[in-house]
């Protein structure tokens, strides 16, 4: 875990919420809550100040042999909404067309999980794993696909628990339209 977050302050800040709210934060119930939130916001916020990019710092020349495509799909994804700070949770798929050379696979989720382990927007998230990955590896083509459902929606305002929001990023050769179609294709060839 990163040690951005300050644990203490985090706690006094809970702490303070519960007072707001008309709880007694030191009632049994609920002494130990401002240290429980702190501990889960150090690892919900584990992103914040770590390059995703230096992630990618292994990626191995490959020459000509690269293969058409790198897919990486049902990566879980968790993050922050920072309009509510409620949770989103979902999927997301990533693809590149490789230039001269690859990553580990295991590279991939890990730039997914650093980047959404931050105060996030969805529509933003897709955009920086994207740039991480051209940044990281100089792919002809990187194509991000997010499916996810938000707290904000389902559980308060419009209150729709099974709505899912899907976001796209892409950039280079998987930005044109056939190509595009082709890797949302493979994605929606692995459904549940």
């Amino acid at each position: 875990m990163s040690g951005v977050v300050d644990r203490e302050r985090v706690a006094r800040a809970v702490r303070e919420l519960l007072s707001a709210i008309g709880e007694n934060p030191d009632s049994a119930e609920l002494s130990g809550t401002p240290a429980r939130v702190a501990d889960a916001y150090a690892e919900f916020f584990s992103g914040v100040g770590v390059d995703a990019v230096a992630l990618l710092a292994d990626a191995v020349p490959v020459g000509a042999d690269t293969g058409e495509l790198v897919l990486v799909r049902d990566i879980a994804l968790r993050s922050v909404c920072e309009h509510h700070l409620l949770p989103f949770r979902g999927r997301a798929h990533v693809a590149y067309r490789p230039g001269a050379k690859v990553v580990g696979l295991g590279a991939l989720p890990r730039v997914v999980e650093t980047l959404a382990a931050r105060p996030q927007l969805q529509e933003r998230l897709g955009e920086q794993i994207a740039d991480a990955v051209v940044e990281g590896i100089d792919p002809e083509g990187v194509l991000v696909v997010l499916e996810a459902s938000h707290g904000c929606v389902a559980d308060r305002g419009v209150k729709q628990a099974e709505a899912t929001a899907v976001t796209i990023a892409s950039r280079g050769s998987l930005s044109q339209p056939l190509l595009r179609a082709e890797v949302l294709a493979l994605i929606g060839s692995g459904e549940r």
